[in-house]
């Protein structure tokens, strides 16, 4: 499956040291022998990036926007291979690995124009003759470390903005999803870039991790993690100075006021809790229904959750994948049996799915009777579990809703405008929806506050991470 790719180093497809079985979370079997790089390899990748910084940063915005067109273009061709890779990877049905694949490359296509319009600007100077001009450089190569819940999405969102803005890039994809990613800069290798523009090496964290955090040449690096990772990148990267941009996990509130739709609350809220089995670190994690609705919102939930057909990704009658591995179904079985012990209604589901045994199969679960300092609703679950409560006033809810260290992500459903401005101007969060869950686009900002990160991936924020900016008093 890993076979005709392996380590990108310079623009070569070269083979590891060493190999690494990847494992199917359908079947707990092999899916192919992936590579497992050296710190040798690694530093060689470093090499590679460092080398092509002078010919990318030479490239005009126009050329470089030429490039990343032809790398979406060459993903659109390969969409069906993606789709397949990403469904055996992670397990997610097919049809949500078409849409991670296509959103993947629109963020080439944002970038691409993006790269266009890196502008500086004029300043007038108290000096006689003399002005300020303000310009805008890449700052450097870029480390990417990414997740593997979204693993085309995710790389596409650090490759792009970094390439647009002339830095080259080692990507280092979590090694349980590789194969996505070594399509994606297999595009990017035949695209005009210089080589060495874009590296990927997969690998142990003390043979891949370390290296590029120690690299001084290595001015900037990105993260998709967990908060916990993100804190040690932060101290790690103290070390070198180098540029951070953080995007963590969550723990987002669903507010569903008295005056909400409560059916397209219900349509939405199921089908976006259970995408990718839970684990997306902006799905709703606590839900606050108002009391009057309360009743007829648990029962529709329920209603709709049963509905779902958990399977094999690649049948496209599939509803809900696996968990991505045996680790984390029995930390979601923890987290639902320590729920119950403390007081939680289970409402449906709560274990692991019988028939398919082999894989990490959980059933979509669904909690009432949840309090605030449950461990399912103080911490984010990250997994296919609805935990519910009710309130009975908007600032008691918007209160509840705030006592969080996370800021990622928050919703609420309201057919009151003023409610709806008021809403999203108490909730502390980098990205609000309205009646709606619809955040991630290449166009739009996506990140966190507090405990959730730093920087922002897509729209014009996108790339400003990516860019260090320079003053010049020029006097004649």
């Amino acid at each position: 499956m890993y076979e005709k790719f392996g380590l990108l180093i310079g623009g070569v497809w070269q083979d590891a040291s060493a190999t690494a079985n990847v494992i199917s979370p359908v079947t707990g079997k092999s899916l192919g022998a992936a590579p497992n790089a050296t710190a040798d390899e690694t530093r060689a990748a470093i090499d590679a990036a460092t080398a092509a910084l002078a010919p990318l940063r030479a490239m005009s915005g126009f050329a470089r926007a030429e490039a990343l067109h032809q790398a979406a273009d060459a993903m659109l061709a390969r969409a069906a291979e993606a789709q397949q890779m990403i469904a055996a990877e992670t397990g997610k049905p097919v049809a949500q690995a078409g849409r991670e694949w296509v959103l993947a490359c629109e963020q080439f296509r944002w970038f691409a124009e993006e790269a266009r319009r890196i502008y500086g600007r004029i300043i007038d100077s108290r000096v006689p003759g003399g002005r300020f001009e303000v310009t805008r450089e890449p700052v450097g190569v870029v480390g990417a470390f990414t997740a593997w819940n979204f693993p085309a999405a995710l790389p596409a969102r650090k490759l792009a903005p970094a390439l647009a803005a002339g830095c080259p890039v080692v990507l280092r994809p979590s090694s349980q999803t590789p194969g996505v990613a070594m399509i994606m800069v297999d595009c990017l290798r035949d695209c005009g870039l210089p080589a060495g523009a874009v590296n990927l090496v997969v690998g142990a964290t003390s043979q891949t991790y370390a290296p590029i955090m120690a690299d001084k040449r290595v001015r900037k690096v990105s993260l998709t993690g967990s908060t916990r990772v993100g804190q040690q990148m932060i101290r790690d990267a103290a070390d070198t100075v180098k540029k951070v941009s953080m995007e963590l996990g969550g723990n987002a509130p669903l507010i569903i006021h008295e005056d909400a739709d409560l059916e397209l609350a219900l349509d939405l809220t199921v089908a976006t809790k259970f995408a990718n089995c839970g684990q997306v670190c902006v799905t709703p994690d606590r839900i606050f229904v108002h009391d009057s609705l309360h009743k007829a919102f648990l029962e529709g939930f329920v209603t709709r959750t049963r509905r779902i057909k958990v399977g094999d990704g690649l049948d496209p009658e599939t509803g809900m994948g696996p968990l991505i591995n045996e680790g984390r179904l029995t930390e979601i079985d923890a987290i639902v049996q320590d729920a119950v012990r403390a007081g939680a209604r289970l409402l449906t589901g709560g274990a692991r799915v019988v028939e398919q045994n082999a894989g990490h199969f959980y059933q979509p679960t669904v909690l009432a009777n949840v309090t605030d300092n449950m461990k399912v609703f103080a911490e984010e679950n990250f997994g296919p579990i609805a935990a519910i409560t009710h309130f009975a006033s908007e600032e008691e809810v918007l209160t509840r809703a705030n006592a969080c260290d996370m800021g990622l992500a928050a919703y609420a459903f309201t057919r009151s405008p003023e409610r709806a401005r008021r809403t999203v101007a108490t909730l502390k969060a980098g990205m609000v929806g309205i009646n709606s869950f619809a955040l991630a686009a290449a166009e739009a900002p996506f990140g966190g506050t507090n405990f959730s990160g730093m920087g922002r991936e897509g729209g014009i924020e996108g790339i400003e991470d990516y860019l260090d900016t320079k003053l010049a008093q020029i006097v004649f």
